[in-house]
């Protein structure tokens, strides 16, 4: 079979690997779709993402669907399609029981914080834990199912908010992740869902998939105290002041866009004054299984998705994510069949 590895700073080949083969507990998944995170464009065109740096191939990727290649307990015929949940929980730790993405010792999928690494989806086929898997719905066409991971970090972030029915809420930064966020606002209920970003092409793709009004905060900002709740995907510092300037008093902001592990200079007087709720979210727990249903029942977040690049492309697929001006989602088709 062949996989792509990242082997440093834009160095990335797709090279034939034995063909693996599940022990106990575990399946075999034929990948048709990955998606590019920002994680992955980090690995790309840095050789890091933060402080987690390539110290062998690593296969990116942690977004994904496809379909059982080989389930030796015979409970999944091959053919059945279905997700990942690209986690695996570490050590349980009893003051957050209820949060098993936040205990230590866990590992994601295309990932450089394990040692060895996390081998990741952009391969014609993986093994993962049986627990890790998510059998599809019959009417989820398994190219949209690739959005089940990132719509999970959406929703999580959003349900750190509380109720979102009926609320006014603003999400800062028009990203892939921000654009899942403007769609499972609208689909949770809110009554108006406004977006910004510094770019036209994320506003445009922004007002598509649900979003009333849209800033171009170059020239206009969001209103002040406006917003019930306000999620920031950007994570930048700039954007981060302009969410608790446009949170309500007593309002609530989420901070769902990473930002870097350094200083940055940010804003916090209305954070103070007007005694707003502000929550980190990192990730998600289980609201993949929440993501599959609402992209059963709602086709038209499909849109976040604005190309579909061959596997045999997957430079050009890594150029054309890191080009937010024109693409939103950018997927690689691995072994397609949709």
């Amino acid at each position: 079979m062949r996989a792509a590895f990242i082997t440093g700073k834009q160095d990335i080949d797709i090279r034939d690997v034995p063909t693996p083969e599940p022990d106990a507990g575990q399946v075999r998944i034929r990948v048709e779709y990955v998606g590019i995170c920002g994680s992955d464009l980090h690995y790309y065109f840095e050789g890091a993402n933060g402080a987690f740096v390539v110290r062998e191939p690593l296969v990116p990727g942690h977004e994904l669907s496809g379909r059982i290649d080989l389930d030796p307990t015979g409970e999944w015929p091959s053919g059945t399609p279905v997700t990942v949940h690209p986690a695996t929980f570490g050590t349980p730790v009893a003051a957050y029981a209820e949060s098993p993405h936040l205990w230590p010792g866990g590992a994601y999928l295309g990932s450089a914080s394990t040692w060895p690494h996390t081998q990741g989806a952009l391969a014609e086929q993986i093994l993962v834990d049986r627990g890790m898997v998510r059998v599809l719905p019959t009417t989820l066409p398994v190219a949209r199912a690739v959005l089940a991971e990132p719509l999970a970090v959406a929703m999580h972030g959003l349900a750190k908010a509380g109720s979102v029915d009926g609320a006014t809420v603003l999400v800062t930064g028009s990203g892939p992740i921000g654009l899942l966020a403007v769609a499972a606002a609208v689909a949770a209920g809110a009554a108006e869902v406004h977006a910004t970003d510094v770019l036209s092409g994320p506003l445009e793709r922004a007002r598509a998939v649900g979003a009333t009004r849209t800033f171009d905060v170059t020239v206009e900002q969001p209103p002040a105290d406006a917003y019930d709740i306000v999620l920031e995907c950007s994570g930048v510092a700039a954007s981060v002041s302009a969410a608790l300037r446009a949170a309500r008093p007593a309002g609530a902001v989420v901070q769902v866009g990473m930002v870097p592990n350094e200083p940055r200079p940010m804003n916090l007087a209305p954070f103070i004054a007007k005694e707003v709720t502000y929550s980190g979210t990192f990730r998600f727990a289980d609201e993949i299984d929440a993501a599959v249903r609402l992209l059963d029942a709602e086709p038209g977040i499909e849109r976040v998705v604005t190309h579909t690049i061959e596997a045999d492309d997957v430079v050009s697929a890594f150029e054309t994510a890191r080009d937010s001006q024109s693409s939103g989602k950018v997927v690689v088709a691995v072994w397609p069949t949709d």
